[in-house]
């Protein structure tokens, strides 16, 4: 005699259910002090790589490197400035298709811990935040200002629909995502705001995807850093006692994962500083040590890459710390991608808990000595302001700030005249703190000097009423960490000659970029410039590759500070004198193999009496020149 139909019906649900695999889940067991993937006890080993610090044809090289090294994930950062420059204008397009490297992340079979901020520190420029926020006058950043609150919705209503269909529970990789970062170590200590996020994420990628922070040790940051709700994590490097370092952790999270979500594997680099290294053996150790615990570890950085253009960061401690343009990190990656001697220290400790990928590491990229190429000077910057602000200028009575003009990046020029004669020398002075962050002084076009933040802040200067004076501010980059103010850029406050303040000024905000983007200079006509090199000017020249297009480090013999362009793309801030980066990262994708390639070098203060560059197949890192006192590491 046969079963009824509806016990026909559950017993083939129930051969149905056992033969199909259990739903898919990445989960916090509290009871075992682990992850559960899938319902099994799960521990990862993961490598930082921030795939806007590399460029797109070099992604998959750098994420397989990963791979074969033994991760089994990376963690990801999102630069919220980086996909919108504008208010309610993004950019997903081309370095910047966030969706296309999460996708290749899944096709090598890593998986993914995300951090979308909305601040991410990193060491970029304004931790991620985009500087449009700074035109909202007495915005409070980081916090539960409604103006910022606004901005930070408006932008995850648009990012996290695209996170969601990748979270693991959906059939995705990414198994757990972050909520703000390090805000422990913020002065505002806003729980208000961290609840806002974190409901905001919960409606946004729903309630199964696992949500944590990420903060130091010290007690009072972990205190204002986290909240019911989020997953609890630490991060220190291989200098600190791992047994204490976790135990902090438990003082918030008595039950569950260990997890080190920064564990350093070197460090980052200021202009004026000495290059950071640390060493494999202390690094290899350091991770055996949490990996013998059952942690989950994160090394950071993995592989650093390079903050080209504008990107790079700085701190504030005590005083203004711009970061390098190279975030060589002395990562187990190099700048330029390759495997170094603390990776392969890293996998054999990898290889101890669990099995590495079957084959080789791919191998170092190939780079190439280009060797020497000749430029010559274009023109004064003053004599292309036409060319460089099609706009015009805008006239004040005072100074503004670079955010005032809306200015996000780069350069303005602050034009006015002498009200007076000056026949004996008068200090052309500025406030302190009020030069952001450096100023080259024109007077008659005629370059005199420069001004810095945190640095000389007035110079003698002599002339007639009615001379020109011209000061070219640079933003160097918007704090990142450590400060609680935000990071207006500009002249912030009055320039004055003896005290006596200056007014009608004339600002010019560059689209340097812009131009050069659209062929110029190299399709404009030669300028005639018959005044000598000292001084903001452009320089131009062009080389040919031997048929190939390899990576390669350009080095700036005798030249000052300025900016290196190659067919159009801003290769970053180069400051040989000031160091320690001698070199700058030239990605073989930048170059062409079959016509010219085309530099145009913006200099700020002075080249060399022959303007050469030398195109190297290593990087010079870690000579440092610094206010005259030299010192090699």
């Amino acid at each position: 005699m046969g079963l009824p139909a509806p016990a026909l019906l559950l017993a083939a649900g129930l051969l149905h259910a056992q033969a199909s695999p259990p739903a898919r889940s990445f989960q916090l067991d509290y009871e075992e002090d682990c992850f559960r993937k899938d319902g099994v006890p799960f521990r990862y080993i993961s490598g930082s790589i921030h795939y806007a610090r590399v460029p797109r044809p070099a992604w998959r090289d750098r994420l397989l490197k990963m791979y074969m090294s033994g991760l089994s994930a990376v963690q990801v950062y999102i630069p919220w400035n980086y996909h919108e420059p504008l208010p309610g204008v993004y950019d997903f397009a081309g370095d910047r298709d966030l969706e296309a490297f999460l996708d290749l992340t899944a096709e090598l079979g890593l998986l993914v811990i995300l951090r979308p901020g909305p601040y991410i520190c990193a060491e970029w420029e304004m931790g991620g935040l985009p500087a449009w926020l700074l035109w909202t006058p007495g915005i409070v950043l980081r916090s539960s200002d409604p103006a910022y609150l606004a901005a930070v919705d408006s932008w995850l209503h648009v990012l996290l629909p695209k996170v969601k269909p990748r979270l693991y529970q959906n059939g995705g990789n990414i198994i757990s995502v972050q909520v703000e970062n390090e805000y422990g170590s913020y002065y505002a200590c806003d729980y208000e705001y961290l609840r806002h996020l974190l409901g905001s994420f919960r409606a946004l990628l729903g309630s199964q995807v696992l949500l944590f922070t990420t903060d130091s040790t010290r007690a009072e940051e972990l205190r204002c850093g986290t909240l019911q709700g989020l997953y609890a994590t630490v991060d220190f490097g291989p200098g600190s006692n791992v047994t204490e370092a976790f135990a902090a952790q438990r003082q918030v999270e008595p039950k569950g994962p260990l997890v080190n979500s920064e564990y350093y594997t070197g460090w980052l680099d200021y202009w004026g500083g000495a290059h950071a290294s640390t060493g494999s053996v202390q690094v290899a150790r350091g991770l055996e040590d949490m990996l013998q615990l059952g942690a989950s570890v994160n090394m950071q950085m993995f592989h650093g890459g390079t903050n080209f253009a504008y990107w790079s960061g700085a701190d504030f401690k005590g005083q203004y710390k711009p970061v390098t343009t190279s975030y060589d990190y002395d990562a187990p990656l190099s700048e330029a991608g390759d495997p170094t001697e603390k990776l392969f220290a890293i996998r054999t400790v990898i290889s101890k808990f669990q099995p590495l990928p079957a084959g080789p590491m791919p191998p170092a990229t190939p780079k190439y000595s280009y060797g020497w190429v000749a430029l010559q000077k274009y023109a004064n910057l003053l004599d292309v302001l036409d060319v460089l602000c099609p706009s015009g200028p805008i006239q004040s009575q005072f100074p503004l700030t670079f955010e005032a003009i809306k200015q996000a990046h780069g350069f303005v020029v602050y034009h006015t005249q002498l009200p007076w004669d000056v026949p004996d020398p008068a200090l052309l002075g500025a406030p302190p703190h009020s030069i952001c962050d450096r100023g080259y002084v024109m007077l008659q076009k005629e370059y005199r000097g420069t001004l810095e933040r945190d640095g000389r802040t007035a110079l003698p200067v002599t002339g007639r009423a009615g001379d020109t004076l011209d000061v070219l501010l640079e933003n160097m980059g918007r704090i990142s960490f450590g400060a609680n103010v935000s990071d207006f850029k500009g002249l912030l406050g009055n320039l004055s000659l003896d005290s006596n303040p200056l007014f009608n000024w004339l600002l010019y905000p560059l689209a340097v970029d812009t131009a050069i983007k659209q062929g110029w200079p190299h399709a404009a006509l030669p300028k005639s410039s018959s005044r000598g090199r000292a001084g903001p000017a452009f320089y131009t020249g062009t080389f040919n590759t031997p048929g190939i297009a390899w990576d390669t480090f350009v080095q700036f013999p005798g030249w000052s500070k300025g900016q290196l362009w190659i067919n159009g793309f801003n290769l970053g801030r180069y400051w040989p004198c000031r160091g320690p980066q001698q070199t700058l990262f030239v990605p073989g994708s930048v170059l062409h193999a079959d016509r010219p390639n085309n530099i145009t070098v913006l200099e700020l203060e002075g080249a060399p009496p022959a303007p050469f560059l030398l195109f190297l197949d290593q990087p010079l890192f870690n000579s440092t020149l610094s206010h005259s006192t030299t010192t090699t590491e």
